[in-house]
């Protein structure tokens, strides 16, 4: 509010200045020419008396009006100058408001004024985005949901009208579609969940050992590690982080999750250091290619790199996308460090310092 204040003064200031000009640049040129031309009828034509009076004055009127063309142009295109770019913000809102993205204010305007068209192209480039993600994750939804629920009306057509009929194995078969389906809207519920600031309240965040954060998410997944990897190092130091354990042991288990999945080399490297502000976690191990331009990809809803990664049953490309989430509410960040082959997934949160 102070900063739209600002920039309305600042269009007050220069619509005044440029009245301002205009009115000076009217009387200065009026003036200066009647006197000028006076000196000239006297000196030289050597008029004077009424005839010089009746003379000036038609002069005036001529000069005047001369000079209110002038100025009236100058002011005119100075003024456009100055609200086009507002013209164009206000015509851009409007299709806002009405739903549509606009296209980008092409409009030269300089400082403060300048700021705040690029600031409301940011704005709209950032609308686009968040629309076309919006509506990718609603195809995505539909895809993920779409062969469960059709398998469901398969079976069901097929009991219906007699083809089938029910035994234990069919029943189970529709009990596993729809827990897929309910596992799916769990996930969409907790990314959600986390993603949304007036639910974090609700999370009881406390100080937590990131050694033994990863010691128990490290338990948890000790027979899928031994039966995937021939080798496993760690190198973990003890850091306090202010946190929702459940939460946070929830991101590690998405990552190992993850490596588990499309590991390639058998040996997985975790460090956990910690510096004078933060705690680092990284797992570094060989997997699926993973092309290094698109790394920052794995982290959004549905998204996979390889059509292969589909046929997980298991998967529904939200696992990386809720970790991103609940490290955000952490004030933390996630990511991957890739030659394409080699990957270092990491996470970074702030330390707890007690005051």
């Amino acid at each position: 509010m102070r900063r739209i204040k600002s920039i309305t003064n600042l269009l007050l200031s220069k619509l005044v200045a440029v009245n301002s000009i205009v009115i000076l640049l009217v009387i200065m040129l009026a003036g200066i020419s009647v006197k000028d031309y006076a000196c000239f009828l006297v000196n030289h034509e050597q008029v004077t008396g009424q005839q010089l009076v009746e003379t000036l004055n038609s002069f005036l009127i001529k000069v005047s009006i001369i000079a209110f063309i002038a100025a009236g142009l100058l002011h005119y295109f100075s003024v456009k100058r100055i609200v086009n770019p507002v013209k164009a913000m206000a015509a851009a809102a409007i299709q806002v408001k009405t739903g549509t993205i606009p296209s980008k204010i092409d409009v030269q305007a300089g400082g403060e004024l300048g700021e705040l068209v690029t600031n409301f192209n940011a704005m709209t480039e950032t609308l686009s985005v968040v629309q076309t993600r919006r509506e990718e994750m609603l195809r995505d939804i539909a895809h993920e949901l779409r062969t469960p629920l059709t398998n469901i009306n398969g079976y069901l057509e097929a009991l219906h009208s007699g083809v089938l009929e029910g035994d234990q194995e069919l029943f189970g078969s529709l009990l596993e579609e729809s827990r897929r389906i309910t596992r799916i809207v769990d996930l969409i519920a907790e990314l959600d969940a986390w993603s949304q600031e007036s639910h974090l309240p609700e999370k009881q965040f406390e100080e937590i050992d990131m050694k033994q954060a990863l010691a128990e998410s490290l338990a948890a997944f000790h027979l899928k590690l031994s039966g995937r990897f021939e080798t496993l190092s760690q190198q973990i130091e003890h850091a306090p982080v202010l946190g929702h354990k459940d939460g946070l042991k929830q991101v590690l288990a998405n990552l190992l999750q993850n490596i588990i999945d499309y590991d390639t080399g058998g040996h997985l490297a975790i460090v956990g250091q910690r510096s004078d502000s933060e705690y680092r976690v990284t797992f570094s191990h060989e997997g699926t290619y993973i092309d290094p331009d698109n790394k920052e990809l794995i982290f959004e809803r549905f998204y996979r790199l390889e059509e292969s990664r589909s046929t997980k049953a298991e998967g529904a490309g939200l696992g990386l996308a809720i970790a991103k989430s609940i490290m955000n509410a952490h004030q933390g960040h996630i990511g991957l460090d890739t030659d394409g082959h080699n990957h270092s997934f990491w996470i970074r949160i702030p330390l707890h310092s007690v005051s």
